[in-house]
């Protein structure tokens, strides 16, 4: 990190997609046209409304993408709330990238991988799956597993049908937590449909969920045979500065935000238990 990191920049909001009742889904650009930064997979940014608040979110489009940058939100406090009032053409300051990413260029590349998401976990995993995506021939086979409450909670599911399903080596399988009309997929919780899929021990895993989710879904994964050295998670919801200075984000001796907010889960090992 540099100091063009903390200095905020103007970003304008040009488009805003509703994507479940309570998630929007933000394109952002410089004034001047095309990314307010560059970033990598994983990695995030601090949005600011001047005399409003600030606060750090997953970049959720892929580093691939010049064009602008996107940011899926859920409405869940003060400043998320303004940021959902907001229209098209308004502005906001934005500044960073904060945090390291998923190892794309290296421990995931040349695998098989498997991506598993609950709710709005999805968000900072689409960043990883486009980027895969768009170089297609450094990676395996692709498998996500993806799960919400109910239809309606599936975020970016039109590019999920549109897109991804259609996509040579890529498997989708989804799921919703109650059975609700119009809805003929699985029905169930995120780490049982894991277990039930039974995937190939031999692929890397990225989950990104509730805490409760992916409490159970290591467990599940672990039952299956994978190891915790093939498990990547991320933890920006823990991160407040974003460059080690509040200790907000403090666990014995690692700041998730200068640590993280990407871990593979062996290294999370000697952290308490309530983190």
């Amino acid at each position: 990190m540099n100091n063009d990191t903390l200095i905020p920049h103007i970003g304008v909001v040009t488009d805003i997609r509703i994507d479940t009742p309570d998630v929007k889904t933000f394109r952002v650009v410089s004034p001047e046209g095309g990314k307010v930064f560059e970033h990598m997979p994983g990695q995030c940014a601090m949005l600011s409304i001047p005399g409003v608040g600030e606060g750090m979110f997953s970049i959720t489009s892929s580093p691939t993408n010049k064009e602008f940058m996107e940011f899926s939100i859920k409405k869940c406090g003060c400043l998320t709330t303004w940021l959902h009032q907001m229209e098209p053409g308004q502005m906001i300051t934005i500044r960073g990238p904060y945090g390291n990413h998923f190892p794309v260029e290296t421990d995931l590349k040349g695998k098989d991988l498997l991506f598993i998401a609950g709710g709005i976990g999805l968000a900072p995993l689409r960043s990883v799956i486009n980027y895969v995506r768009d170089n297609r021939e450094n990676y395996g086979d692709v498998q996500i597993v993806y799960g919400s409450r109910s239809m309606d909670d599936l975020v970016d599911y039109k590019e999920i049908i549109d897109e991804w399903m259609s996509d040579k080596g890529i498997e989708v399988n989804l799921t919703i937590d109650n059975a609700q009309e119009g809805w003929d997929g699985h029905v169930g919780f995120v780490p049982n449909y894991v277990k039930e899929l039974n995937p190939s021990t031999s692929k890397t895993v990225l989950v990104c969920g509730p805490p409760i989710m992916i409490k159970f879904t290591l467990a599940g994964l672990k039952e299956l045979g994978f190891t915790e050295t093939q498990v990547f998670t991320t933890m920006e919801l823990r991160m407040k500065c974003g460059v080690g200075k509040c200790g907000r984000c403090n666990i014995g001796d690692k700041y998730v935000c200068k640590d993280g907010p990407v871990f593979r889960y062996d290294q999370l090992g000697a952290l308490p238990d309530e983190y």
